[in-house]
């Protein structure tokens, strides 16, 4: 009985592990890639999306050396 409390303990503990992982580390959607400075070699686009976490509109630029978006708001 004790080993079936302890083995469950550890099925509940890993998921509430990835689920702190996922909140805390994975959903950095735009916000790394995201400002008011355009960085050097960034092209615009012509996408124009708004966030549907904070409701902002961003514009998207391009960076086609590395293949990387920056979010600007607009």
């Amino acid at each position: 009985m004790r080993t079936a409390v302890g083995i469950y303990a550890l099925i509940y503990g890993g998921f509430i592990i990835i689920a702190l992982f996922s909140w805390f580390i994975w959903d950095k959607r735009y916000r790394k890639n995201h400002g008011t400075v355009i960085p050097k070699g960034y092209v615009a686009t012509e996408e124009v999306f708004v966030d549907p976490v904070s409701g902002t509109k961003l514009k998207v630029y391009y960076d086609p050396q590395t293949g990387n978006r920056f979010y600007r708001e607009t």
